[in-house]
């Protein structure tokens, strides 16, 4: 009888317990690479170090592509949606969004920051939203709150004397300090950088010079051939030949950044850690691309190499191994559903995603068996774990790495007759998985055009293309 007694209050209590929170930070092109306890020897990231001691961080997590230059919108969307970049819809108005769903099951929710996806879409999503900054990263436009809340339009506001992720900080510190425990919540606070112009305020003391930057393991002055994008907006920041002294100006200021907005997360852990809630919330860390800065002679994120496609992931809190790596694959919009999973939250019916749960209990196992990634008609990429296929359609080129033996990928195999019928399989299963997913590129153009690219002799002039 007394056995039976405490099992009934047991569930009672797991049934009156309330869901966990959780605190959603998004960067803005930053490199899986760009966090010391992580591996990186000279950058300086003592907030995120803290949250890997805490989690699980993935070393293959990816967003999948773009259909632009500007690659955050649709990582954003596929994030947000857990639907696949030929399944999005990138102004987020078709689909039912994750958030949303979160609010559907009782979540307060709220959001600050970077918003690309369409000015309508805002109150689909989100309950709450404060300091959204909509505009591109050299005129960003501060939103109304009220006016995206209840019209979905879009009229300028006045910008904050403050750096915009410092404010957008500040919004999700009031935020949580709202919270009174009657419901569970979602913050999702998604800054701006390190997006160029790697700006930071005057007086930031964390500064690093230019000659203790080590060049990326693949850094090249010119990319060996033309990727189909070689002029896009990204690329025309640093002139051809890159030389190494303007890579690591480049790497100098990109890490000051990083750092500036290390010191952001730092005061939100604080606060978490400070509040009645903390042993009770979700945090997890991540950004929308990775980008180039010199690796392979590009500076963009516009092609489909490690260095863009791969992103930091790290998630703790309660049930969540710490201080543990992980190398299950995963894309980007496979993480909601699994903080879906952890949370108790019903997928909304469109939603493509994988969950993960089991991954952060423990860290060894698998998730996905391949990845594909795609950017526009220009390049489609499959990624066995092991072996990546990069195929460029237009030119009618193939590359192959091993990335177990060259992570970096230095050494294209596709030249090697012994793995020809290796080539033909992966090329094979990504003309498949594209078909099932409704991406109808083909894998070799109508009209092939050579591969062969001259840089310009002067810099072209930067426009939109990229923002």
């Amino acid at each position: 009888m007394l056995l039976l007694w405490f099992l009934t209050l047991s569930s009672l209590r797991a049934a009156s317990a309330v869901p966990p929170n959780v605190v959603f930070i998004f960067a803005d092109d930053q490199r899986a690479d760009t966090i010391a306890a992580l591996g990186n020897p000279v950058i300086k990231t003592p907030n995120l170090d803290r949250l890997v001691k805490r989690g699980v961080s993935f070393t293959h997590a990816y967003m999948q592509g773009g259909n632009g230059g500007a690659t955050c919108v649709p990582s954003r969307a596929m994030l947000l949606s857990g639907r696949s970049l030929a399944q999005i819809d990138e102004k987020l108005l078709k689909h039912e969004t994750w958030p949303h769903a979160f609010g559907a099951a009782g979540y307060a929710t709220f959001a600050t920051g970077k918003w690309h996806n369409g000015p309508p879409s805002i109150s689909k999503s989100f309950q709450q939203a404060k300091a959204l900054f909509v505009g591109g990263m050299a005129n960003p436009l501060k939103a109304p709150t009220s006016d995206l809340l209840t019209t979905g339009k879009l009229t300028p506001a006045k910008i904050s004397p403050k750096h915009l992720c410092e404010e957008a900080t500040d919004e999700t510190l009031a935020f949580l300090k709202s919270q009174d425990g009657s419901k569970p919540f979602f913050s999702y606070l998604a800054f701006d950088g390190p997006h160029d112009p790697h700006i930071v305020p005057e007086g930031y003391p964390v500064k690093y010079a230019p000659a203790s930057i080590p060049l990326p393991p693949n850094f090249l002055p010119q990319h060996p051939f033309n990727n189909g994008e070689m002029l896009v907006r990204d690329e025309q920041l640093l002139k051809w030949p890159r030389t190494p002294e303007a890579v690591q100006e480049m790497l100098s200021e990109y890490y000051r950044y990083i750092s500036f907005l290390d010191g952001q997360v730092g005061r939100v852990l604080d606060a978490v850690d400070a509040s009645p809630f903390a042993g009770n919330t979700i945090i997890v860390y991540a950004a929308d691309s990775g980008v180039a800065r010199g690796s392979h002679g590009l500076i963009g994120k516009q092609n489909l190499y490690e260095h863009s496609m791969r992103v930091p992931l790290i998630i703790a809190g309660p049930g969540v191994t710490a201080d543990r790596r992980s190398d299950a694959m995963c894309y980007l919009f496979d993480v909601m559903p699994t903080l879906g999973k952890l949370c108790g939250v019903a997928a909304p019916k469109d939603s493509q995603g994988r969950e993960f749960s089991a991954v952060l209990k423990n860290p060894s196992q698998p998730a996905r068996p391949f990845l594909m990634f795609g950017y526009k008609s220009l390049q489609k990429a499959l990624n066995d774990g092991r072996w990546k296929l990069i195929r460029y359609p237009h030119i009618d080129r193939t590359q192959l790495f091993d990335l177990q033996a060259d992570p970096y990928e230095l050494n294209d195999l596709s030249g090697d007759a012994a793995q020809a019928e290796r080539i033909k399989a992966m090329l094979a299963k990504l003309g498949q998985e594209m078909n099932a997913d409704g991406d109808a590129d083909p894998l070799t153009a109508q009209t092939i055009v050579s591969g062969e690219w001259v840089a310009p002799k002067k810099l072209p002039k930067p426009g939109d293309k990229g923002f």
